[in-house]
């Protein structure tokens, strides 16, 4: 009779855990990354009153037998930051402690600290795979570092221009001289800005002049590092009588001197249209009609150095900045590590997870690789909670535990009889 008063006491303590765990999954509900956990019971080895039939086995009770953690996919929630990220898939973040230690996690909420690490609200560092300027992915993990990614200067090589140049101009009277350079010395005239290997700007001025009937002349006329203003060359330009550009004689003009410490000379070529070796882009058609000398479009392949000013993310955890000088650049790539029995990892608090004997030691993959899922940017994974059936598990844990109280008091009632007896 005693034993059931001890069976009692077991489901009042399995149950009280249990509602422990509900109580718990509960107060994550609105946890990002959180994942649910389920209680799991076992009997207590039975009493055998009897031979070794085990229709005589009397049950001793009831043990709370383990915690297993829910690795289900939670549902994502669209923020507008860039760097929240959520795993579609199996896998956890990779962050460490400044000491070392390395954790995992799936709450992807991140943010770039100060010193322009990607760090979680505890300010662990994301792990990743650096990309070089020449695209290379490194082998290595390393904290991910986005105040290091700049952009670097491209030195201009081509430029692209289409313009209209006026059939009904003529002549001018006055020979050119860059020296005693006036306006009856050319016809019409537009600029580009170039860069040098350093990324410095330089202003070059083209002056078409009119030579003959379907024939032009281009001077390229720019600043020197002394301050002098230099001619870099000429391109004869010829048309048809229908107005098309026949032949603009493509050929490198040298920039001597543009900037000190920069390539010199810096060879550029000035494609107008002809669909020779500069490579025109269809845009870049130049004409001679009747109508007033304009310029259509004019671009050029170089660019100054720039400085980080957005990042994006896509599905292969690729990070890939904007910068000020309008390029773009992958800068890092996202680790993920998967674990042969991620219900063994050890809960370190902080939405963070330990690795553990139980767990296996992690295998580390790309996103989208290795079994590992893939990312989704400006969302956040939310709890995998169902409140609907914590509420269910809520009233039969309460049940449960009301019933093995009735017990103990129906097993006190019993005893106070047994000891009424002598009376």
């Amino acid at each position: 009779m005693l034993s059931s008063l001890w069976t009692g006491i077991s489901g009042l303590d399995a149950n009280g855990a249990a509602m422990g765990v509900i109580g718990n999954n509960i107060a994550n509900v609105n946890t990002i990354g959180f994942k649910g956990s389920a209680a799991a019971f076992s009997d207590i080895l039975s009493q055998t009153l009897m031979g070794t039939n085990g229709g005589n086995q009397i049950g001793r009770g009831v043990k709370l037998d383990a915690v297993q953690t829910q690795f289900l996919q939670g549902s994502f929630e669209t923020t507008g930051n860039a760097t929240d990220m959520a795993i579609d898939g199996n896998g956890f973040f990779i962050v460490k402690n400044p000491d070392g230690g390395q954790f995992y996690t799936r709450a992807g909420q991140f943010i770039i600290d100060d010193k322009g690490y990607l760090v979680n609200p505890d300010n662990l560092v994301v792990q990743g795979y650096a990309i070089n300027a020449t695209g290379q992915v490194a082998t290595n993990l390393s904290d991910i570092n986005l105040s290091k990614s700049i952009s670097n200067p491209k030195m201009s090589s081509l430029v692209n221009l289409s313009v209209n140049l006026d059939a009904g101009a003529t002549v001018p009277t006055t020979a050119w001289n860059l020296a005693t350079l006036s306006s009856d010395m050319y016809n019409y005239t537009t600029s580009v800005t170039v860069y040098d290997s350093l990324g410095g700007a330089h202003p070059v001025s083209i002056y078409f002049v009119k030579t003959a009937a379907n024939a032009w002349t281009a001077h390229y006329v720019y600043t020197d590092s002394t301050g002098t203003q230099q001619e870099a060359g000429t391109q004869d330009l010829s048309f048809g009588t229908d107005g098309s550009l026949t032949t603009d004689n493509e050929a490198a003009i040298n920039f001597a001197s543009l900037a000190d410490g920069a390539t010199t000379p810096q060879p550029i070529t000035f494609d107008y249209g002809d669909g020779t070796a500069g490579g025109g882009t269809g845009l870049d058609q130049t004409t001679q009609f009747a109508s007033p000398s304009v310029t259509n479009l004019i671009n050029q392949d170089g660019y100054q150095s720039g400085s980080l000013l957005s990042v994006t993310v896509d599905l292969d955890g690729v990070i890939t900045g904007l910068f000020s000088n309008g390029q773009t650049r992958q800068i890092s790539q996202m680790a993920l590590a998967d674990f042969a029995s991620p219900w063994g990892l050890t809960k370190m608090g902080g939405n963070l997870y330990g690795e553990s004997h139980a767990s296996g030691q992690p295998v580390i993959n790309k996103p989208g690789t290795g079994g590992v899922g893939t990312i989704h940017a400006n969302a956040l994974e939310q709890s995998n909670v169902d409140l609907a059936a914590e509420f269910v598990k809520l009233i039969t844990t309460q049940r449960g535990f009301q019933a093995n109280s009735k017990i103990i008091t129906t097993s006190d009632e019993m005893l106070a009889d047994v000891v009424n007896l002598k009376r």
